[in-house]
């Protein structure tokens, strides 16, 4: 029996993961324990959780695997600053100290770490490096449903590559070829992330959904001066433009003299046109660059199963396109494609390439759903719902499940607590709030009300497999919301010559379809296909809300407010259900109303969390 402890860290999103003789056994983000979103520190909390999930102690663990190279890392920095130098000497300043007193001897930091979980671990060649967009590269294909695939890793920067190209075959993977730094397409779409003023490795996505609200008239001043671009989706960066290779900010003043605007100030500034034709603008060229990528890899290598990893294949609008064009038969994109679930990918890595390990099940998609983080018991949940003084009511599962469909139905906001925590961004069902998507008020409400966050916000629905084909324009599966599809031209609604006629923010409050709660501005929608068999409970409500409404779509978003971490545990979900305006909240068999709680339990949880 063969257990492999994968470990991400000091960068963002720390994780750790654990499988046993090349299975997914568990897998979790730090930032759930902790509850300071996309935490960097050594993931404590995450490895312990894996290791009593599995029943193990550290000792049992054969090998650990770390998913970068600290030395190729600082090797980099230290030619970049070379390479840029004078310019940059005060970032330099700042970094060095930290990199040469903990970095550069991440070995002995690690097992430092390692024995604050077991005294006796005392074993240091047990600690094995990975490399950075390998881990990316091996979370994407060895969980895939492909015996043989092409590998697309995109992201900010691992040590040198920031896009790397791999084919998978068997147990067997190897990377063809690599961009390097300081040529990414994740930092110049953090670039821009910056320069409208959203925070960078954490607000990407809200440049995403706010592209819709804009025109791309940017894109050739884009592709003109910032980026060259070839036929085939390589490109180099003009860094005349940028300030991330050796400054403190992604861009400078030549950049925004190029765009006639300083960075949006993010506590200062409203969001305008002009961000939102900006927003439209990257992405488009983001879309461009990912489907020539594409393209010209089917061409050169002629496989028909593509998987993504890496930040960058969170940008789920860009995926969607890849789908619509049918470049390759199949897609398959790793739920924790950023770096998360480069711990996961550093484990498998090791299982099969270094020890030359088959893979099993093949043919099917082994991240069982992404439910791999904390599961509680009914008694563990009652335990807790005692001690806090909570007002509850202990259902059978069919009960419970009509009763919360009802309700969803009559317009309530529903936190929804059960099985395992998912690994990734997204809350898949089991950490989510629920709504109508019917509904052409609910966007607005579980924006401003349940997640404080801004209204342009789009939300996902989550439809029964068997009925994505009737509602969206989708005919594939979408288990991890990574597919961005548009709205079945039969369930969109006309929009008077009136409404034609407005643009930007205005467009927000448009009914545009019979569900208009999970249909963005542009018609589209960011697609969670359900299954019975990877989560019945969720699947079961979803029925039978269409059982109510003849509607087999549910809103879902995850179980959080802005800035806060997705809950971990039901002391978390509470907390954010008496802080916010969530109607009713089931964790477990457990049946919660807002209006039946102790007034003195709720809190003030606006201010609990630094905003995002």
């Amino acid at each position: 029996m063969t257990y492999i402890l994968g470990i991400s860290a000091f960068y963002h999103d720390s994780a750790a993961s654990l499988i046993k003789d090349g299975e997914i056994i568990a897998a979790a983000q730090e930032e759930r324990f902790t509850r300071k979103k996309h935490d960097s520190g050594y993931p404590k909390n995450a490895v312990n959780f894996v290791l009593n999930f599995a029943k193990i102690n550290l000792s049992q663990v054969n090998h650990i695997v770390f998913y970068e190279k600290p030395f190729l890392k600082f090797e980099r920095l230290l030619e970049t600053y070379v390479a840029f130098a004078p310019k940059g000497f005060s970032s330099f300043a700042k970094a060095m100290p930290i990199w040469l007193r903990e970095k550069l001897f991440q070995k002995k930091l690690i097992l430092d770490y390692l024995k604050s979980h077991d005294n006796n671990f005392k074993d240091e060649n047990k600690i094995l490096f990975s490399e950075h967009h390998l881990s990316h590269a091996a979370s994407a294909f060895y969980p895939s449903p492909f015996e043989e695939a092409i590998i697309l890793t995109a992201d900010g920067v691992g040590e040198w590559a920031t896009t790397t190209v791999a084919i998978g075959n068997g147990d067997k993977l190897e990377i063809k070829k690599e961009l390097h730094f300081p040529h990414s397409l994740g930092l110049l779409y953090s670039a821009f992330t910056y320069y409208t003023g959203f925070k960078v490795n954490s607000g990407e996505y809200k440049l995403m959904g706010l592209a819709p609200y804009g025109k791309p008239i940017y894109v050739d001043q884009i592709i003109n001066n910032l980026i060259d671009l070839k036929e085939d989706g390589t490109f180099i960066l003009n860094q005349k433009y940028f300030n991330y290779s050796t400054g403190l900010t992604m861009t400078n003043d030549k950049f925004d003299k190029l765009f006639n605007n300083p960075p949006r100030k993010p506590d200062k500034d409203k969001i305008t046109q002009f961000h939102m034709d900006i927003a439209a603008s990257i992405q488009n060229v983001t879309e461009k660059i990912m489907l020539r990528l594409a393209k010209s890899l089917k061409e050169e290598y002629k496989l028909n199963n593509l998987c993504l990893a890496g930040g960058v294949a969170l940008n789920c609008v860009a995926n969607g396109k890849i789908l619509k064009e049918k470049i390759f038969e199949n897609i398959w994109v790793q739920p924790a494609a950023g770096d998360a679930g480069g711990s996961l990918g550093a484990a498998l890595a090791f299982w099969h390439i270094d020890l030359n390990q088959k893979r099993k099940n093949v043919f099917k998609d082994n991240m069982q759903g992404a439910y791999l983080g904390n599961f509680f018991s009914n008694d563990e949940i009652k335990k807790t719902l005692d001690e806090i003084g909570a007002e509850f009511i202990k259902k059978d599962e069919d009960e419970l499940i009509e009763k919360t469909a009802l309700e969803i139905s009559n317009g309530k906001a529903v936190g929804w607590f059960q099985g395992r925590m998912e690994f990734g961004p997204r809350a898949l069902g089991n950490r989510s709030i629920l709504g109508d998507p019917r509904s052409d008020k609910m966007q607005k409400n579980l924006n401003l009300k349940v997640k404080y966050r801004e209204s342009f916000r789009p939300f996902a629905p989550s439809v029964l497999k068997e009925d994505v084909s009737n509602w969206f324009e989708l005919n594939t599966d979408s288990p991890y919301m990574l597919f961005v599809s548009n709205i079945k031209k039969e369930k969109t609604l006309d929009m008077t010559d009136e409404q034609k006629k407005l643009f930007g923010i205005d467009l927000l409050n448009i009914k545009r379809s019979e569900i208009p709660a999970v249909t963005h501005v542009d018609y589209s929608a960011r697609i969670q296909t359900v299954y019975q068999n990877t989560n019945e409970r969720y699947y079961k409500l979803i029925k039978k809300f269409k059982e109510i409404t003849n509607c087999p779509v549910l809103i879902n978003t995850s179980f959080n407010i802005r800035g806060e971490p997705i809950v971990n545990t039901p002391q978390d979900a509470f907390n954010c259900f008496m802080g916010t305006d969530l109607d009713i909240l089931v964790i477990g068999d457990y049946y919660l109303e807002k209006d039946k709680q102790n007034e003195n339990l709720k809190r003030d949880y606006k201010k609990q969390f630094e905003l995002d």
